[in-house]
């Protein structure tokens, strides 16, 4: 995030557009931040870090910066020698016992974009106390001061991290897959880290029946065949539609460039290819998962507070408990960490409606790898018994009800449009509260940490939730109904969309 003409850190930590310039990602704002870092592991007795990064502009030598800081401060630090999905830096600061990580990315940001992302000691993002303590150490440094460096030869390669990790998610898989091979999948890593380390574990788990879209194979941070690199995006898969007539492919996946989101498209009963949302894929993979037959004891599932709500019918039906947090993975990775020390409840399954998925305790933030593996394995086992995603998506309504979402994006950029972002949020603070239950989590509810967010939730139990974006000049506006049948939840949907129309 840009203030003033500085880029400020926060529990994201950094992100901006690559350039020299005052308030872009370059060498300065790399060393500053880690010198901050580097104060407050020392500061901590902290002792090591590891460091992964993606296939951006820049990611690879961003990523030597702060390795050649941190080892003048007498830090160990651990690094992979070529890119690796985000995941896996969250599991590898927990395989090394590190103190921190480091993650040189901008996710599915435009290619101008580059980023600094702080892990903790747990393998999750930072917390705000933490962020805000690092914040103040980067702050004692301003662009004339003299970070120090240090030569890479004391750095630890981090590669043996990647079998452990591999035998980990294979280890996920929850039904027979002997047939592996008759499910025909095709996959596009949009030219990020994701290529390897997807394209192995499926390989290695018997889906071999896998090709990959060649145009987008290999690494590139100027991702020259798609306007930006966001699987969420349909735009996104036009080369790999385009490849999918070559042959009778069951599934395209395609994920970000640093392999925590993925996106999916699937056949329709008709033969068509047609996306399936986050949402969608996030409920259809709650149900897989609590029908496996073999869930631990206490298990609950976890989704965001605009995630949605059939996932809460899933769970009710099924006897499993149901956690919402704040929107942001890293609380999700916060749940898992509580539980593994209260032993209050076993982490079945994570997700968010901006395609992150989670199982596993070993990884403490969103990950496509295992993401893909288990959309792969629910595909085969529905392909088993004659049904497309879109079908089995189709059985699940019929039998938890329907439910449908939208997101609305609005960007409102400079002073006035701050002033409107304000002005909107106020607007829905002060909203009716005999024509909808009002949350404000700004005020803390349900135990949850501050956040400026107001939910709308209407008799009909639909819902409205607007907050604005963290990291960009932008308010989002998120919709979600549910109802006995789909005219019913379009119409609902019609009515949110009237309300969040400025």
């Amino acid at each position: 995030m840009i203030t003033g003409n500085q880029l400020s850190f926060g529990t994201g930590g950094i992100r901006g557009i690559i350039g020299e310039e005052a308030g872009c990602m370059n060498e300065n704002v790399i060393r500053r931040a880690t010198q901050g870092l580097a104060d407050y592991i020392n500061e901590n007795s902290g002792e090591a870090v590891c460091i992964a990064y993606d296939t951006r502009n820049m990611s690879r030598e961003f990523a030597q910066f702060a390795a050649e800081t941190l080892c003048a401060n007498g830090i160990k630090v651990f690094m992979f020698s070529e890119t690796r999905p985000t995941p896996m830096l969250s599991f590898a600061v927990r395989e090394k016992n590190a103190f921190a990580g480091i993650c040189i990315t901008a996710s599915h940001n435009p290619r101008e974009y580059n980023g600094y992302k702080v892990y903790g000691v747990d393998g999750g993002q930072i917390t705000d106390e933490a962020a805000k303590a690092i914040s103040a150490h980067i702050n004692k440094y301003n662009l004339s001061s003299e970070i120090p460096r240090a030569s890479l030869e004391n750095v630890v390669n981090l590669d043996d991290a990647d079998d452990a990790y591999y035998e980990k998610v294979k280890a996920l898989v929850t039904r027979d897959i002997s047939r592996a091979s008759e499910l025909v999948i095709l996959y596009t890593p949009l030219h990020g880290s994701g290529n390897i380390p997807v394209r192995r574990v499926l390989v290695e788990l018997g889906f071999t029946n896998l090709q990959v879209v060649e145009e987008q194979e290999l690494p590139d941070g100027d991702f020259p065949t798609v306007p930006y690199p966001n699987p969420e995006e349909p735009e996104t898969f036009a080369l790999a539609l385009e490849k999918a007539k070559t042959q009778n492919f069951d599934i395209i996946l395609a994920t970000d460039p640093d392999c925590d989101r993925i996106g999916v498209q699937a056949r329709t009963k008709t033969g068509e290819f047609a996306p399936l949302t986050g949402n969608q894929i996030g409920a259809l993979l709650c149900e897989y998962l609590i029908t496996s037959g073999s869930l631990p004891q206490n298990p609950a599932i976890i989704k965001t507070i605009v995630t949605t709500e059939l996932a809460r019918e899933i769970c009710r039906q099924n006897n499993v408990t149901l956690i919402e947090t704040l929107t942001g993975f890293k609380y999700i990775g916060e749940k898992i960490g509580e539980w593994e020390q209260s032993g209050e409840h076993s982490f079945l399954f994570g997700f968010e409606e901006s395609y992150g998925y989670l199982a596993g305790d070993f990884v403490r933030d969103k990950d496509a790898v295992i993401a893909a593996v288990l959309i792969s394995e629910m595909a085969l086992s529905y392909k088993l018994k004659a049904q497309t995603l879109h079908e089995a998506l189709d059985k699940l309504y019929e039998k938890y009800g329907y439910a449908d979402e939208k997101l609305i994006s609005l960007t409102l950029s400079g002073g006035d449009g701050m002033r409107k972002i304000s002005a909107i949020m106020a607007k829905f603070r002060a909203f009716d509260a005999e024509a909808a239950i009002v949350e404000d989590y700004l005020t803390g509810l349900r135990g949850l940490p501050k956040a400026d967010v107001v939910k709308l939730i209407f008799p009909d139990q639909s819902w409205l939730a607007v907050r604005p974006s963290g990291t960009e000049p932008k308010i989002k506006f998120y919709l979600g109904a549910t109802g006995k049948s789909r005219g019913e939840v379009t119409e609902r949907l019609r009515v949110l969309e009237s309300l969040a129309a400025l």
